[in-house]
């Protein structure tokens, strides 16, 4: 004692903080612990708590995590429950059957997950409910050789762009939640499909919620307005009718094809694609395109990729991987394109629209217990360490649902340059 006490003396800064890590580490497991003991509406704001603003280290980081997405899970059980016994998702005054169907025995890791959606639009209800009757069972023989959740949504509308109004990410993301709650379902093994409009829905859907899909397939429809970019990470199959000419389907993925075919030669390793037109057949394309499922269950996600490309849609996205930008602060079609390289220990912002941009970090991706460069086009804009703390963990937790997907550090980059924690 008399030793550490002389040693406070001549060094009283480097040993302050030693001193009193462990205590406040030691009220945050303890803090954390008694605030999720109550009941949801008891909780005070986890922002006005002392202990969640402490530092943490990488092992209470990790034992955070799994606290917290526990507590998420539960959530949505308590929440939930009813609604996916009863096949019958409830969202914003709207409703969205399902069917599901397991295959194979459940891997280790956690089962697939096949989200498949069916044909139809702005037509009669009855004619959409048809379509959704057979895409139960549209791939049930070549699922019959594979593993996996295939799980048939029934569109809550009857609009021409039934599978990519704005409500479909939310549901969507919800469907996939209470799956891996529910069904032990691997998040990093879920994959989307769709004929027809629900081809129009893939085409839609795979970029602007890229991260939350293993692969996508898209059968026999439309892109409409939407841009291939945000697949820079996820694989992307392509199936079409040579003869499909309704609506020009045929020859836009044919330009899908090229725009792949270009993206993945100038970033080898990804953009990753698999396109087929079909030939001598038109929109029916008697299940030539199920070869498309087995060549998406080759592929997990990559929750936490080094390179990221960010094409926000029309229906805006707060987060995409690792990356977030403030409602107010989202433009439609902006770019945003961000890098990290674990060797250096740094982050590399290439492209960004926003004069707020959030950088989203963990321990798989980087040395939080080192010092962290942020540059802005090879420009160094800060060189820091970087704190851990319970807010930015709970909060992506929170929202995203997804243990992988949960970050301990965050980071603004203020007009490209300055940074701010």
């Amino acid at each position: 004692m008399k030793l550490l006490l002389l040693l406070l003396l001549v060094t009283p800064i480097a040993f302050i903080g030693c001193i009193e890590k462990k205590p406040i580490a030691a009220s945050g497991n303890k803090g954390l612990e008694q605030w999720l003991a109550k009941p949801v509406s008891a909780r005070e704001p986890l922002e006005s708590q002392d202990f969640a603003k402490a530092s943490l280290t990488k092992t209470e980081a990790e034992k955070f995590t799994t606290l917290l997405f526990q507590d998420k899970q539960q959530q949505l059980i308590a929440d939930f429950k009813q609604q996916w016994d009863s096949r019958e998702i409830q969202h914003s005054g709207l409703k969205m059957p399902f069917y599901y169907q397991k295959f194979g025995e459940a891997p280790a890791d956690g089962r697939s997950l096949f989200i498949s959606m069916h044909g139809g639009g702005n037509t009669r209800p009855e004619a959409n409910d048809q379509q959704f009757d057979n895409q139960k069972h549209l791939y049930d023989q070549t699922m019959g050789g594979m593993e996996g959740i295939y799980l048939a949504p029934r569109a809550p509308t009857n609009t021409w762009n039934l599978w990519h109004e704005s409500h479909i990410d939310d549901f969507f993301t919800l469907l996939i939640q209470l799956a891996v709650a529910l069904e032990d379902v691997n998040p990093n093994k879920v994959y989307l499909l769709g004929y027809s409009a629900g081809g129009d829905g893939v085409y839609q859907l795979a970029p602007r919620m890229a991260d939350r899909w293993a692969a996508a397939a898209m059968m026999a429809g439309h892109p409409n307005e939407t841009s291939p970019l945000g697949l820079k990470n996820t694989p992307f199959a392509l199936h079409m009718g040579a003869l499909d000419a309704a609506y020009d389907r045929n020859s836009k993925a044919q330009e899908w094809k090229s725009l792949l075919d270009s993206l993945e030669a100038n970033a080898p390793g990804s953009y990753i694609h698999q396109v087929v037109l079909h030939e001598g057949m038109g929109h029916w394309m008697k299940l030539a395109d199920a070869v498309a499922l087995p060549w998406m269950a080759n592929h997990t996600r990559n929750p936490i990729p080094e390179n990221i490309v960010w094409k926000q849609d029309d229906r805006h996205h707060r987060y995409f991987y690792w990356l977030g930008v403030p409602e107010d602060l989202i433009e439609t079609g902006g770019e945003i394109r961000v890098e990290y390289h674990p060797q250096r220990n740094e982050i590399n912002i290439l492209s960004n629209y926003s004069n707020r941009l959030e950088l989203f970090l963990n321990d798989q991706m980087l040395d939080l217990d080192a010092p962290v460069t942020i540059k802005y086009q090879g420009k160094t804009l800060a060189e820091k360490m970087v704190k851990r703390s319970l807010l930015p963990l709970q909060h992506s937790i929170s929202y995203q649902g997804d243990p992988h997907l949960a970050f301990s550090s965050k980071l603004t980059v203020i007009d490209n340059d300055r940074v701010m924690e």
